[in-house]
This record gives structure tokens, C-alpha cells and sequence, in this order.
């Protein structure tokens, strides 16, 4: 099977390492087979490799092809869910030990980072400010919360006076800066650890799609090529899961996401739109999130379609939302615009578990997959190499199934991002 380039996005023009792994041939045999060439799939090789066990990694595409090369490069703190709303899910012990995890996926992001020398243009802190006036109540108590409630000191307020020294963006209340949080170029991370994982001695193959797994006194994975007999098996497919597992697709749903690259700006207006180069994201249901590259160009996220294909013309799609928030770029030229499918779950927090004893999953990162699909690579091998308590802190959070489950699932979640995004517009 052939596979699939890189999307035409910036990332991809600004990759810097063009790594070819070959497709799977004939039978093999390994402790553990990952089916996902992401950050989910390439950080379980990585963690295993360190424990010793053999790893085989098969990616439909290329190795980062999915969300992992296309994302907006955010490293949040925490999870996806705030803490107020974990609390009332699963309880204050179990919402710190969530919160626990969150850092330390940032940390083991950085980590890794450190380790490998990964060039990724990594950088500090993240600037979330209030879309609308009576948000700015809520950001000051979830800032006192995490303060007095779980001693995180990385985050303050910003006052709108203050904001207003830090970006020049348009229609903000408010905010919060968490210094603790990164940003980075997501392909060049993904492309950095797939050559560690490949250093340390994971066997991984590009265009090499799973058509289908048995489990019996081993699991067997299936391509048009070749197969794979390990001891267990990894699902890291995220929003490309499609039919291959059906217990567990109809927990999430596959959902487009848009993203734009300008021109390299001066460096005055790359300061006027970002004072202190952090990420940017507001709290728009249909969330708006930018940041700026190494070369000041703005990299912009956002925008909401309710179809399955992608705008024609990406940039253009995308841009309306940038100049709502800047219009100051009205002049500047769109260099690069694409898309890509991410998976969210009903409640926003990242489904993990165990169909059996041999097979284990993650994906659902609902839009917090740096941190989070880098974090779960490091807990899939402690539950797979016997020490299942800290990956069961993720997996025992409920998890519920779509209404419909994969047939109606896509004609509900249109009508709810239609009544989200029309009460974003309407306030």
C-alpha cells in the first residue's frame, strides 16, 4: 500500500526531517503491536522500548499524518475538562489525581523533548481569555481555585487593562496566563519521536493500514501485506479508528478542524499581535486558538463546518475568524491553510481502557492531545507491563457512548455545534 504525503500545510513545509519507514512485508512477531503512528502510538514504543519489550508501530500514512502533524501546537496544563467540572464527575480525589496527570504529561512532553534533542521550536505559556463579559467572574474563581485548592501557582489573572498591553486582539474580557503550559511545532515533535522510538530499537512501518485483528493465544493484526503475532495490542488511532473496533468508535466522534498560516509578519506587528509569544486560545465553545511560529507567521485555528468534507478553500474558511479577533491582517496574505480530524467524547476527557487482556486504547483528546496522547504512551506501558493504577486514574473516568452510536452520531453532533456556535455568536 502506498501512503499517503503529508497534508500541504506549514508544518509540513517546515519540517525538519523527512523520515521513510517501510511498509509491512510477511509475518512478524512482537511483545506488542501499535496500530497509530501519533503521539499515542509513538510514545507507547517509546515507554515500552525502555522496559525492553519488542514494539511494532503500523501507521496507515505517515508517521504524525493525522492530528499529530496538523494540531495547533498547544501544550495545556491539566485536561481538557476543567477541575470544578472533574469534581463534580469523580469526586475531589480523584480531580486532583487527574490534574496530577496533566502536568505531568506537559512535563513528560518537555521530557522527552530534553532527552531526544528534539527541535521543535518549544516555548512557555499559554494567554485564555473571556469571549464574553460574564466569563470574567468565572476565570478569577478558577484561578483562586487552582491556587487555593490544588497549590497550582503558574496561573494568574490578567486584567483587561493588562490584556490589552499583551494583544491586540479584539472582543476580550479578561483572561488567564498559565506559565506553566507550552506550545510547539506538532509535526516536528511527532517526527522527533518516531526517531527515538525507531533509535531505541520500535520497528515501525508506514503505509501499512490494519484491516482487521484476532485475539486468541496471541493477537494477530491484519494488513493488505503482511501481519503482526504479538502478546498485546495498542489501538492509538484516535479520530481515524473508523470500523476497526467497533466497542469502543461509538465513544467518540471524528470532527474537522481548520487551521490557517499567514506570511511571516515584522517582528512589531508579530509583538503587537502576541506581546510575550505565548499561545493564545479563548473560551468560545467553538474554540479560536493561535499562536506564532518561529518566522512571526500567525498560526490560526478556528472555525466550525457540519459537513464530512473540508471547505475548499481552507484559508479563506479560516480566515474570517482571524480578523474578527485582528483586524489589522485584513492586507496580509494567507500562505497556507488545511484541516485535519481530531476525535472528541461527550464529556471532553480522553477515553482509555482495556477490551481485554490483551488489548488497550486511547484516544478522544478532544482538542488536548500534546500533553495528553504523550501521557497516555507512558501509561499503556506501565498497565501493559503489570502496573495498572495510574493508567485506571484515566480509564475508571466515565465515558459514555454517543446517542446513536456510530450511525446517529454525526447528525447529533451537528445539531449541538450548531446551538453551541449560534450561542457563541449570540452571547
Amino acid at each position: 500500500m502506498q501512503n499517503t504525503p503529508h497534508v500541504e500545510s506549514w508544518y509540513a513545509a517546515s519540517a525538519n526531517q523527512q523520515l521513510d519507514f517501510p511498509p509491512l512485508r510477511g509475518e512478524v512477531s512482537a511483545d506488542v503491536c501499535v496500530i497509530g503512528g501519533g503521539y499515542t502510538g509513538l510514545s507507547t514504543a517509546i515507554h515500552l522500548r525502555k522496559r525492553g519489550y519488542s514494539v511494532v508501530v503500523l501507521e496507515a500514512n505517515k508517521v504524525g499524518w493525522g492530528a499529530s502533524g496538523r494540531n495547533g501546537g498547544h501544550v495545556g496544563t491539566g485536561q481538557r475538562a476543567d477541575q470544578e467540572t472533574l469534581e463534580k464527575l469523580v469526586g475531589l480525589d480523584h480531580a486532583k489525581a487527574l490534574w496530577q496527570l496533566g502536568l505531568e504529561g506537559v512535563e513528560t512532553v518537555c521530557s522527552l523533548i530534553d532527552e531526544y534533542q528534539i527541535d521543535c521550536e518549544l516555548k512557555y505559556g499559554n494567554l485564555h481569555v473571556a469571549s464574553k463579559a460574564k466569563e470574567q467572574p468565572w476565570l478569577i474563581e478558577e484561578v483562586d481555585h487552582l491556587r487555593s485548592v490544588y497549590g497550582y501557582e503558574d496561573i494568574r489573572y490578567v486584567e483587561p487593562d493588562e490584556l490589552a498591553q499583551m494583544t491586540s486582539g479584539q472582543g476580550f474580557h479578561g483572561g488567564t496566563l498559565d506559565s506553566g503550559a507550552r506550545h510547539l511545532h506538532p509535526l516536528n515533535y511527532a517526527l522527533g519521536l518516531a526517531s527515538a522510538a525507531s533509535d531505541l530499537g520500535a520497528t515501525l512501518h508506514e503505509g501499512s493500514r490494519v484491516l482487521s485483528y484476532t485475539e486468541g493465544a496471541h493477537v494477530t493484526v491484519n494488513t493488505d501485506s503482511g501481519s503482526v503475532k504479538a502478546d498485546y495490542l495498542v489501538l492509538a488511532c484516535n479520530g481515524y479508528l473508523e470500523k476497526l473496533e467497533p466497542r469502543t468508535a461509538g465513544r467518540i466522534m471524528p470532527i474537522n478542524n481548520y487551521m490557517l498560516a499567514t506570511e511571516p509578519l515584522p517582528e512589531s506587528l508579530a509583538r503587537q499581535l502576541i506581546r510575550d509569544d505565548t499561545s493564545m486560545s479563548d473560551s468560545l465553545f467553538v474554540i479560536d486558538y493561535w499562536k506564532l511560529s518561529a518566522d512571526n507567521r500567525l498560526l490560526f485555528g478556528g472555525g466550525e463546518s457540519y459537513t464530512r468534507r473540508f471547505p475548499r478553500d481552507i484559508g479563506s474558511f479560516v480566515r474570517k475568524y482571524m480578523l474578527r479577533i485582528y483586524p489589522e491582517l485584513e492586507s496580509t496574505r494567507i500562505d497556507y491553510g488545511w484541516g485535519g480530524t481530531l476525535a472528541i467524547t461527550l464529556n471532553r476527557m480522553p477515553d482509555f481502557g482495556r477490551l481485554s487482556s490483551q488489548v488497550f486504547y486511547a484516544h478522544g483528546y478532544s482538542g488536548h492531545g500534546v500533553p495528553i496522547a504523550t501521557l497516555a504512551g507512558k501509561l499503556l506501558a506501565e498497565v501493559i507491563s503489570g502496573s495498572a493504577e495510574r493508567f485506571d486514574v484515566m480509564a475508571t473516568v466515565p465515558s459514555k457512548t454517543f446517542p446513536g452510536g456510530t450511525l446517529l452520531r454525526f447528525p447529533g453532533l451537528v445539531a449541538g455545534m450548531l446551538f453551541y456556535s449560534l450561542r457563541d455568536r449570540l452571547g
